[in-house]
C-alpha cells in the first residue's frame, strides 16, 4: 500500500514508518522540515503540492499537532488547539479534492478526552467524556476541548468515499530516546520513580509494537469507523505502574513526590503535571470486541521488554 503520514517525523511517526516500511509498504511523511527521501514539505495549514501525495494513496494517518510535552500556558494550549484543528481540516480538504481518495483515514486523537476518573474504566461505549469534573484544574477542561475539536474536525470533513477512524491513543511506550518511556525510565534509574500525588491515578498505556499492530488492524477492518481506544487492556494505578517499571529496571526503591514536588519537577522539565496527575483509566473495548489480540497486554511484561530493548537494564543507579 501507499501510506501518507502527515506529521510523521515525531516518535509515533517513527514507530509507524519503520514498521510499515518493514512490512513492504510505500510510506510518505509530510513534514515542515524534509530531511531525506520519503519526506515531503507541507505547512500543516494550507493546501499545496503535497496534496498530490494523498490523491491515489491507500491510507492517510494524520499525526500532526503541537507536542503536549510543554508547559500548559494559554499560548501553548492555543497552539495545541490550532495545530490540531488546522492540520485535520486541511487533510480533509486534500482527501475531499482527490480524484482517487484513500480508502481509510486514521486520525490521531487522545485518551485525554475521557474524564479524570478512578471508579470505573472508559471504553468507547460507556466512557465519560471529560471537561466537567469537580476539583481538577480548570485548564484540564481545555485539554478535553482540544481533543473534542480534533475529532469534530474529522467528522465534519466531506469525504464520503473514505472511512474515518479517530485513534484515542493512550501513552505509547517505546524504547526510543526522548519519548515518555525514556523519561520514566530515567526517573526510575535516579531513584525518583515513586508514587506521585499518592499514586492512585490510573495510567493508560500501549506498547509500541501493539500500537503499530493495532493501526495495521484498523487499516484492514473495513467495519470499524469512528472512535477507537488504542490502549492496553491493563491500565493500573501510577504507584503500581512505576513499581513494575522499577522492578524491570532493577531499582529497589522510588522516592514519592507530593503534588507540589511534581509541579516543581514539571516546571524544571518544561512539562505539565496533567500528564502525571490525571487519572486515565481507558480500555480498548472496540479492539477487543473486533478480535484484536495484544502481544503485550500487561504492564510488568511490557516494561521488561521495553527495558531490554532500550539497552539500559541492570543496576547502575549510582552511575546514572
Amino acid at each position: 500500500m501507499k501510506i501518507v503520514i502527515p506529521g510523521g517525523t515525531g516518535q509515533i511517526g517513527a514507530i509507524l514508518d519503520r514498521t510499515l516500511t518493514a512490512a513492504g509498504h510505500d510510506v510518505v511523511l509530510l513534514t515542515r522540515r524534509p530531511a531525506r527521501d520519503g519526506h515531503v514539505h507541507w505547512d500543516a495549514a494550507t493546501l499545496g503540492p503535497w496534496a498530490e501525495k494523498i490523491d491515489g494513496c491507500d491510507v492517510v494517518i494524520n499525526l500532526a499537532g503541537r507536542s503536549v510535552n510543554c508547559r500548559y500556558t494559554p499560548a501553548n494550549l492555543r497552539a495545541m488547539m490550532d495545530s490540531r484543528v488546522r492540520s485535520t481540516r486541511v487533510v480533509g480538504e486534500a482527501v475531499a479534492a482527490a480524484a482517487r481518495p484513500p480508502r481509510v483515514w486514521l486520525q490521531m486523537s487522545t485518551a485525554t478526552i475521557y474524564a479524570h476518573r478512578f471508579d470505573a474504566p472508559h471504553d468507547e461505549a460507556t466512557g465519560v467524556i471529560g471537561g466537567g469534573e469537580p476539583g481538577v484544574p480548570g485548564y484540564w477542561a481545555y485539554s478535553v476541548e482540544i481533543a473534542k475539536a480534533w475529532e469534530r474536525e474529522l467528522e465534519r470533513a466531506g469525504t464520503p468515499r473514505t472511512r474515518k477512524v479517530s485513534l484515542r491513543a493512550a501513552m505509547v511506550m517505546s524504547p526510543d530516546r526522548g519519548g515518555v518511556f525514556d523519561v520514566l525510565l530515567r526517573l526510575a534509574r535516579l531513584g525518583l520513580g515513586g508514587p506521585v500525588g499518592g499514586g492512585a491515578q490510573y495510567v493508560s498505556w500501549i506498547h509500541d509494537q501493539d500500537f503499530a499492530r493495532a493501526v495495521a488492524f484498523l487499516i484492514e477492518r473495513e467495519d470499524l469507523a469512528g472512535p477507537v481506544n488504542l490502549a492496553a487492556p491493563d491500565p493500573l494505578p501510577q504507584r503500581a505502574f512505576m513499581r513494575a517499571l522499577r522492578r524491570a529496571r532493577g531499582v529497589p526503591v522510588g522516592l514519592p513526590a507530593t503534588r507540589w514536588m511534581a509541579e516543581a519537577g514539571a516546571f524544571v522539565l518544561r512539562s505539565d503535571t496533567e500528564l502525571l496527575l490525571k487519572s486515565r483509566r481507558v480500555v480498548p473495548g472496540r479492539l477487543l470486541g473486533a478480535g484484536f489480540t495484544f502481544g503485550h497486554p500487561e504492564w510488568p511484561e511490557a516494561a521488561a521488554d521495553l527495558v531490554r530493548r532500550s539497552g539500559r537494564g541492570g543496576m547502575d543507579v549510582l552511575a546514572a
